[in-house]
């Protein structure tokens, strides 16, 4: 057991960066929170992690394009609600998407989509917006979210390292969890918001 043990340290450590990727499609913000903390801490080369980063988030949202772009409106109007999709949403979002597209999805990108953050990524596929345009877009606002939220988890490593003893672990349970918390709350309330 102990031999195994040493073992999965070992390819995590070999794989952080790669996990690092994988992990920011799947749960972004939270992702790139820890990472600015645990950079604190030592544990990662900042370049090599910001690159895994944005490069994860960036393909999260390249896949949500797709989905829009190669995806029926029939579908969506269909599935959507298991992804938290109801035409209604998809109907605020369309009006003021037709006008306004470079800007929604600059500020999309970096307000975390105020709530419709993959909403609005599917729609400028749905519009087929030029990818070109999309890329530089997102490529923008992701350097920026991204370095902003690192400098979070960076800060916050820096109150990690004043506090002692078992309170550390406390700490940092309880950073984590407020800010997955504060990330749901705030998409939530958002979604009830007037665009």
């Amino acid at each position: 057991m102990e031999i195994f043990i040493q073992n999965t340290v070992l390819w995590i450590e070999s794989s952080k960066y790669i996990l690092l990727f994988i992990g920011t499609i799947f749960e972004g913000p939270v992702v790139m929170m820890v990472s600015g903390f645990l950079y604190r801490l030592g544990q990662f080369d900042l370049l090599p992690m910001y690159i895994a980063l944005v490069s994860g988030d960036f393909t999260a949202d390249i896949l949500w394009y797709c989905v829009g772009r190669f995806g029926t409106r029939n579908v969506l109007f269909k599935y959507g609600h298991f992804m938290g999709i109801t035409p209604e949403i998809l109907e605020k979002v369309e009006n003021r998407f037709k006008h306004y597209h470079e800007k929604i999805l600059i500020i999309s990108k970096l307000t975390m989509g105020m709530g419709f953050a993959f909403i609005v990524l599917i729609v400028a596929g749905i519009f087929k917006v030029p990818f070109k345009k999309y890329v530089i877009l997102n490529l923008i606002g992701g350097f920026i979210w991204t370095a902003f939220v690192i400098a979070i988890g960076y800060f916050l490593g820096n109150i990690f390292l004043i506090i002692t003893g078992p309170m550390k672990i406390v700490f940092a349970i309880f950073i984590l969890v407020a800010f997955i918390f504060g990330i749901r709350y705030a998409n939530q309330y958002l979604k009830k918001k007037e665009i």
